[in-house]
């Protein structure tokens, strides 16, 4: 999961190079917090937030497939 978000992230931003992905795992859970760089957070969170929503489904589906709940959180 944590290589899919940052494949996915790196393909949005302009400054690919500062992205970094955190994963903090529970039992059954885990989150990510993505980090970008300040120019390209609009880019990852897109209009209405519909590519952060978009991000979030797919790292959904992920985990659902290994058994676990995941939540992605986007850091300024």
């Amino acid at each position: 999961m944590k290589e899919l978000l940052e494949t996915l992230a790196r393909a949005l931003v302009d400054k690919p190079e500062e992205v970094k992905v955190s994963l903090i795992e529970g039992e059954k859970s885990v989150i990510l917090q993505l980090q970008v760089a300040s120019d390209d957070i609009g880019k990852v969170i897109g209009k209405e937030g519909r590519i952060a929503g978009a991000l979030r489904t797919i790292i959904k589906a992920s985990a659902t497939k290994e058994g676990k709940r995941a939540m992605v959180e986007i850091l300024d």
